[in-house]
């Protein structure tokens, strides 16, 4: 049987919340803060994301070069979110269900429907493994310079756009 209750939040995301907690596990693995070296199969809007995210989240010292694959699942699952996204967007999330002689029967939810509802529980999980869901974000300081840029508007921008961390 595995533990029990919530995960615990890791020491990173509690001395960054302010949290007396974060000095509780002294004997808590330490590996390097930094910015891990991304996935070459990262492409399209997962490597965007990418970009786009792991300086933010060095930044806010939330990421070490253990973090990699953590990030970049997060990436792979954020971007075929999006993309089942991008398709009830233009299709609409149900269809008619036709009978063989073309007749409607009924009305069918699109398989991307369920893909975009257990790929969203999927990313909020990892987001709060970053401390990026949004009631992680209200406690942690993580101040970026200048206009503030959001993934959809930085993944839709024109190649130039630079994004400040620091």
């Amino acid at each position: 049987m595995g533990s029990r209750g919530p995960a615990p939040t890791p020491t990173a995301i509690l001395r960054a919340n302010g949290s007396w907690r974060g000095d509780i596990n002294a004997n808590e693995p330490k590996p390097k803060r930094g910015v891990p070296k991304a996935p070459f199969s990262l492409k399209g809007k997962a490597g965007k994301a990418w970009k786009f995210l792991a300086p933010i989240l060095d930044e806010i010292g939330v990421l070490t070069v253990i973090d990699g694959h953590a990030l970049a699942r997060y990436c792979v699952l954020w971007a075929r979110w999006r993309e089942a996204e991008d398709f009830l967007e233009k299709h609409g999330t149900t269809f008619a269900e036709k009978n063989k002689d073309g007749e409607v029967i009924g009305m069918k939810a699109f398989p991307q429907v369920k893909m975009s509802l257990d790929l969203a529980a999927a990313i909020l999980r990892l987001e709060q493994s970053f401390g990026m869901s949004p009631s992680a974000r209200s406690r942690i300081d993580a101040s970026i310079n200048g206009d503030e840029v959001g993934l959809d508007d930085f993944l839709n921008s024109k190649p130039g756009l630079r994004i400040k961390t620091g």
